[in-house]
């Protein structure tokens, strides 16, 4: 034990002793008040010096690392891919759901790096424009399209809950977006919305525009260049291109043999993938 550490300790306590509450000693010492209460703890049971002394006998210690065995490691390696490369909570929610197994999400990233090469993250906690606020279901929906060639998908995806619903059309007009607002609010939002929100495309246009009074009360075209304000649709559809679609080619003639496996895939999202926007962590539809 350093001197430094030897010196704060006996500062601690002799705070302690002029009845100085512990966040005011873990303030002044610059130190976790955690550790400022275990501090005061031991010494009062112990007495200063005999505590002194078994804290820097144990500080000389070598720490054993904690080791994971081999058999959680394959459950997370198994979870990797079974679940199409999720990250570290996806893989804490099915460890513990399926296995009764905890461990933390550094830990679990550690295991995979030994096995895979992880892509690093750019920097969080970006500045976001401001977006449409929800606090119940129904009351805000983001919809935008993503190309897959000469195959279009309409999404659209309820910025509370999560739910999403997902159309393949064969081209991307005012009436095919009026075709997809007519199907996905029906069978997925019940019929009729709060707001709805697009961008600026022209499936959003003409005849979508004539229609959508039918299904909100209102309508907002985000700004232009503004991403961060459908924010929601676009990590959706990020996450029908890495787990659904892909970023394939595909054909019209090819939209009856990629149907079922997007309801396949919208099932899943539903009520088996956990969503890291839902608190506690769990599928949208899933009770």
């Amino acid at each position: 034990m350093d001197m430094q550490q030897r010196t704060k300790i006996v500062l601690a306590w002799e705070l302690h002793e002029q009845g100085i509450s512990n966040s005011q000693i873990a303030r002044r010492l610059e130190t976790n008040r955690e550790t400022i209460n275990r501090w005061i703890s031991a010494i009062a049971a112990q007495g200063l010096l005999p505590f002194l002394e078994r804290y820097r006998s144990h500080a000389r210690e070598p720490r054993p690392g904690r080791q994971v065995p081999l058999i959680i490691k394959q459950k997370v390696w198994f979870l990797r891919e079974r679940e199409e490369n999720a990250c570290g909570q996806k893989i804490a929610y099915f460890l513990e759901q399926e296995f009764r197994i905890h461990l933390s999400v550094p830990k679990i990233y550690e295991i995979l790096s030994e096995r895979y090469v992880l892509k690093q993250k750019g920097r969080r906690k970006q500045p976001r424009g401001p977006v449409p606020e929800a606090d119940a279901p129904r009351q805000v929906v983001q919809m935008d399209s993503i190309h897959f060639g000469q195959v279009f998908a309409f999404t659209a995806v309820d910025i509370f809950s999560k739910e999403a619903d997902v159309l393949l059309l064969p081209s991307l007009t005012a009436k095919d977006g009026r075709t997809f607002l007519q199907t996905c609010l029906p069978r997925r939002f019940n019929g009729f919305v709060q707001l709805i929100q697009t961008d600026g495309g022209s499936e959003f246009e003409a005849e979508f525009a004539q229609a959508v009074g039918d299904f909100c009360h209102r309508h907002r075209v985000c700004r232009p260049y503004k991403k961060n304000e459908q924010s929601y649709i676009e990590s959706f559809n990020r996450t029908v291109r890495s787990e659904c679609l892909g970023w394939i080619v595909y054909r019209p003639e090819e939209i009856a043999q990629l149907t079922p496996h997007v309801d396949a895939f919208l099932h899943r999202y539903h009520y088996h993938r956990p969503h890291l926007g839902l608190s506690p962590m769990k599928p949208p539809l899933r009770k």
